[in-house]
């Protein structure tokens, strides 16, 4: 393939200062060079013509869970067979991809290999789907958040891996690892969306905890965990947890240790789904009384507070919402871009920047989630200006190129590229 120039164009660059004017040449997989107009040498190369939009990195997910199904009831995850739920989830990191994030970091999966079946596929070239940590399902305790088990019904299998004790969390953590996940998600608290209170109120002991970090840890595997409550982060804290999501009760010296170890971790509130789940739910049944009830608005005018305190702190604070619920849908997550300025207070230049040149240092990557020469040529071209209104990528006609790996997904003036899923095999699990 010729090299390609990125001409015309108002680059982004992920640092969150102003697009400037400028051209971008890649060469195969990556960003040669990054220049001022008309500086760089056109001699054997294709010329993009970027109109005067803004281009810029390529978007990374932070909280993903590309397995949900757009569900009502958390159960209803346990009820798709396998074989349909791998491809739903095709589908959903097609989707993913098709509204510009060409990365995504998983909180886990709803079955044990389905992500690592997808990551493989996407990775080999079989699959059109953005680059991936995949995950395993959520390691909760008996009563935990995600056991939708009953009495008479003992074997539901949903989100979760049931494991209580030191010694069953080493075997699903090792056994997970075996089966080539990334990362290992624990959910270290309970939930407000389960019962009251319950997200105030850790779900596992230290000694359980340590048992699924020392065996992460031996194993090379990256730690992830739910922790709403203020004891859970410490926890995660204490056991060296890479990645932290939600933090919404944290207080006092809690604030301190994050700030101690904030080269170290990763933070997500997940703000959107409680933003839909309080003023978007009703027609799945979750009225004002219900979202009261499960403290959803004390939560939203906590987080203000709680991640205005961390973000002046300087902490690698990331968007990603929970997407994949009825009334939070795939592919709606830029929705959490919107929500960190009116919410949090951020710049549209900050969130992007969150959401790029942070995002590339949660996947892992040295070279990931900037416009500059050497990295990856992971790449959107945007209508408009996305520094000035994040509220354009709600809109996917907004996105007028999308590239990852130097390959572009959707060209300029053109649709995606071929290979989606089949929607009709999808859609047959539901009727």
């Amino acid at each position: 393939m010729k090299p390609q120039i990125f001409v015309n164009a108002r680059i982004f660059d992920g640092e969150g200062t102003p697009p400037q004017p400028g051209e971008v040449r890649v060469v195969g997989n990556r960003i040669e060079a990054v220049a001022p107009p008309d500086q760089l040498d056109r001699t054997d190369c294709s010329l993009v013509d970027c109109g005067g939009n803004v281009l810029m990195p390529g978007l990374i997910e932070a909280h993903a869970h590309v397995t949900y199904t757009n569900f009502v009831h958390l159960k209803e995850l346990g009820e798709v067979p396998p074989e349909e739920h791998v491809l739903i989830t095709a589908q959903n990191a097609r989707l993913m991809l098709d509204s510009g994030f060409t990365s995504l970091y998983s909180a886990a999966s709803s079955k044990p290999r389905t992500e690592v079946v997808i990551r493989n596929a996407i990775n080999a070239g079989t699959l059109p789907g953005p680059r991936m940590r995949a995950a395993s399902p959520e390691i909760v305790s008996t009563g935990g958040l995600g056991d939708e088990r009953q009495l008479h019904n003992p074997h539901h299998q949903g989100i979760e891996i049931i494991a209580d004790g030191p010694d069953e969390i080493r075997r699903a953590v090792r056994t997970m690892i075996r089966e080539g996940v990334d990362t290992i998600k624990m959910n270290i608290s309970g939930d407000n969306f389960v019962r009251k209170n319950f997200g105030r109120q850790t779900s596992y002991t230290d000694a359980e905890v340590a048992a699924g970090a020392e065996e992460a840890h031996a194993r090379g595997a990256w730690l992830s965990c739910h922790a709403r409550a203020d004891a859970a982060v410490r926890l995660a804290l204490k056991h060296k947890f890479r990645v932290i999501y939600h933090l919404d009760f944290i207080e006092g010296e809690t604030f301190d240790l994050l700030e101690a170890a904030k080269d170290e971790i990763f933070l997500a509130p997940a703000i959107g789904i409680i933003y839909a789940t309080a003023h978007e739910a009703e027609p799945w049944g979750i009225t004002r009384e219900v979202a009261e009830h499960m403290d959803l608005y004390k939560m939203l005018e906590n987080c203000p507070r709680v991640y205005g305190e961390l973000r002046k702190r300087g902490l690698r604070v990331l968007p990603g919402g929970d997407y994949g619920f009825a009334w939070s849908p795939m592919g709606t997550n830029a929705r959490d871009f919107e929500h960190f300025v009116t919410m949090l207070g951020y710049t549209p230049a900050e969130v992007l920047s969150a959401a790029t040149k942070l995002g590339g240092q949660l996947m892992g990557y040295d070279d990931l989630g900037l416009i500059k020469p050497g990295y990856l040529a992971d790449l959107l071209l945007v209508r408009g200006d996305p520094t000035e209104d994040v509220r354009l990528f709600q809109d996917r006609d907004n996105l007028l190129a999308i590239m990852k790996d130097g390959q572009f997904h959707k060209r300029p003036g053109q649709g995606v590229e071929s290979g989606t899923v089949a929607t009709k095999v999808v859609e047959s699990v539901w009727q």
